[in-house]
């Protein structure tokens, strides 16, 4: 597609054109994501299928090339803002049937002492794409915050971020006061930093340790999808 003056995006049938999402989130056109979304729902398509389709399917491709260093933070970031564009579209249609099609609320935010926000942002940005319901919490969040958005949301998981070595042991500090609480038994919790690792999870009750932001994306959808198969069987 290189003589972009004469290319239209209506010219492609559905299947070129999902695809042709995909090719202008990765690389960060939020004006044409934006306009491939209207064109399929305009062609009749549910939202659900969109969002899926072109948009989590899109990112998806995204997450793998992050993880495996083929792209970097800031082409990550162009990424997100280009599928911001069409979920701004699909996000009000969603809202109607929320209930039956979200994986439900998800809360996360930086522990207290640590302003680093960029893997959290990711690993939201990754989560909504997947079809959670994100709390950001924001940076420098004490166990109160945590504990006041369990109250408020009702969130299916709680996602802590740390990059500093010395903030990380203040996780252990946000699942005590949980577990003193039994908000455990109703809230999933993950964690995820640079210095973290599974054995550390271990250490402070963590179940889930994201290493990157795709990885915990397919973990929190797979944590989900699988109570939902479980309360089904029941």
């Amino acid at each position: 597609m290189s003589d972009e003056d004469d290319f239209d995006l209506n010219d492609l049938d559905d299947k070129e054109l999902v695809e042709q999402i995909q090719d202008d989130l990765y690389d960060g056109l939020d004006a044409e994501v934006t306009e491939g979304t209207n064109i399929l729902l305009e062609r009749g398509w549910d939202a659900n299928d969109v969002l899926g389709e072109a948009l989590v399917g899109g990112m998806k491709i995204v997450g793998i090339d992050f993880r495996d260093g083929i792209l970097f933070v800031p082409e990550v970031l162009k990424c997100a803002g280009a599928m911001k564009g069409g979920m701004k579209i699909l996000r009000p249609i969603l809202a109607e049937s929320a209930e039956d099609t979200s994986l439900g609320k998800f809360v996360i935010g930086t522990v207290k002492g640590d302003i680093h926000d960029i893997g959290k942002n990711l690993v939201g940005m990754m989560c909504e794409g997947a079809g959670f319901e994100v709390i950001d919490l924001g940076i420098n969040n004490p166990v109160e915050n945590y504990l006041e958005a369990v109250d408020t949301h009702e969130p299916v998981i709680v996602g802590m971020s740390a990059l500093l070595t010395t903030t990380m042991p203040y996780m252990g500090v946000v699942v005590e006061e949980m577990e003193k609480r039994g908000m455990r038994k109703d809230v999933h919790i993950m964690c995820g930093g640079a210095p973290l690792n599974q054995e550390f999870a271990d250490s402070i009750g963590v179940p889930a340790y994201g290493r990157d932001a795709a990885r915990s994306a397919e973990m929190a959808e797979e944590h989900v999808r699988g109570l939902k198969k479980n309360r089904a069987h029941r």
